[in-house]
């Protein structure tokens, strides 16, 4: 970062330049180098107070218009201080030669001075946006000259003073995010606001995704994860709890009284059965005897399993489901057949052809929820909104969780981000045009500089006056 100071003449006393954009500022030199120039810092304050954007080039409204003759006016208004001075000069060097007086030497010397402090800031004004009098004198035409080192140096600057962890923090805690948003969501009206958004953005997300696009997704995403799992010990885990729980019993009570039901309706498909699996050389009325003693003993078992809680095939059912409980989870073989018949599952059609089915159901159900205002889901998102509103306003813990998540974030994307941002600054100043930077600047803090060029004349006089008083006094 290049540094650059100028020093002029202190006999004259001329001030030192302080522009409105903030710290323009240009040190007397001595007169041996009249070389110009002023800090690096100052030459960011003065592109960050120009407030410019855009790329290689800039449209000049009527805005800056009004701007530029602004700046015309307030150099005819120092250009006059000048002339003020050179004319009360000649006309007290006039008055002294004329035998005026001893006051003439006075008025004179501080003319002299105010000469001297008005041209010294007029070049150093002029020295930041063109050469003056188009003389090639270094250190010159600081803003056109040096725009990239000026970018490069305002990128520098926001990095450091606006970029930094400290400063977000504070920043965000000094707002109270928290707190504000708290107020803010417990308004009905914001809430409503809030959830219309959420509704169109969601519709608006649904509408754009395809569908097979989601079905592929999700149907991979399910079968992967379903695929990748070992459900066999989960099953029996889930079926020992049940049996130990005899949740499984009223499924027992179920299946045996459809069983009777059955029975009791289709005995003569039974006996066919029967009959048919007899041997043929067996005479018919034996045929027909076995098959009605065969379905009245089964009618019978199927109705005491139906009416006998502790009926012997109940205990027997409920010893089999404990064993098979224990060998899902410990036994190789039936966890190996388990997941045989898991991916046998996964693979079939019908699964995919139920995730897809699911998905649309899914995004049907949600649209309509949300284009509807008194749906369950948005009257149900509504109330939460309202509820953390309220809870957010009143609740100090949580404004303390909601503003630290806050500041979390804020500082990863400042830290991880920062270079790419201030990089943005310098890219975006070096495509600038140089003239046109220097004017539109210029017409932006063109007008307060020329304040610089009023005081320095001012001051150049006043400063003059004391010295050649005192050199009065002190010489006799």
């Amino acid at each position: 970062m290049d540094v650059v100071r100028e020093k002029r003449d202190g006999a004259t006393g001329a001030g030192a330049a302080a522009g409105a954009a903030g710290a323009v500022g240009a040190e007397r030199a001595d007169g041996a180098d009249g070389a110009g120039g002023i800090d690096s810092a100052s030459e960011v304050a003065v592109v960050a107070g120009a407030r410019i954007g855009g790329g290689g080039g800039f449209a000049f409204g009527p805005a800056d218009e009004e701007r530029r003759r602004g700046v015309r006016r307030m150099k005819l208004i120092a250009t006059g201080f000048l002339l003020v001075a050179t004319a009360v000069y000649g006309l007290a060097k006039w008055a002294g030669a004329s035998g005026a007086g001893a006051w003439a030497g006075y008025v004179a010397a501080a003319a002299e001075a105010g000469m001297v402090g008005a041209l010294a800031d007029w070049f150093a004004v002029t020295a930041l946006f063109k050469r003056p009098l188009g003389l090639p004198i270094p250190h010159t035409a600081i803003i056109p000259t040096k725009k990239d080192v000026l970018g490069r140096s305002l990128g520098e600057f926001v990095g450091e003073n606006f970029l930094s962890e400290a400063v977000v923090r504070a920043r965000l805690r000094a707002v109270g995010i928290g707190r504000r948003l708290g107020h803010w969501l417990a308004d009905p009206e914001h809430a409503d606001r809030v959830m219309e958004q959420a509704a169109a953005a969601l519709r608006g997300a649904l509408t754009v995704l395809r569908d097979s696009d989601v079905q592929a997704v999700v149907g991979e995403a399910v079968t992967r994860r379903a695929d990748a799992m070992e459900v066999a010990p989960g099953l029996g885990r889930m079926l020992e709890r049940v049996v130990t729980d005899g949740g499984h019993r009223r499924v027992v009570d179920l299946v045996c009284t459809r069983a009777y039901d059955w029975l009791v309706t289709h005995g003569d498909s039974v006996m066919a059965a029967v009959q048919g699996g007899a041997p043929g050389w067996t005479p018919r009325f034996v045929d027909r005897r076995v098959g009605e003693r065969v379905y009245k003993e089964l009618v019978r078992f199927v109705g005491e399993m139906r009416d006998m809680p502790e009926h012997p095939a109940r205990g027997a059912l409920d010893r089999f489901l404990g064993d098979f409980a224990r060998e899902l989870q410990s036994d190789p073989d039936t966890r190996e057949r388990v997941e045989r018949l898991k991916r046998d599952v996964l693979a079939r059609g019908e699964v995919q052809d139920l995730i897809e089915s699911t998905w649309n159901a899914v995004r049907s159900m949600v649209v309509a929820a949300a284009e509807d205002d008194h749906s369950e889901l948005r009257l149900r998102a509504r109330a939460s909104l309202l509820s953390l509103g309220t809870r957010m306003a009143s609740d100090e813990r949580l404004q303390a969780k909601v503003d630290g998540w806050l500041e979390d974030a804020a500082t990863y994307v400042v830290t991880t981000y920062r270079d790419e941002i201030t990089l943005l600054i310098t890219d975006t100043v070096a495509s600038w045009d140089a003239d046109q930077t220097s004017r539109k600047i210029e017409a932006h803090v063109g007008r307060d500089l020329q304040f610089i060029r009023i005081n320095g004349t001012v001051v150049g006089a006043l400063a003059g006056l004391v010295i050649y008083t005192v050199s009065r006094l002190v010489g006799g």
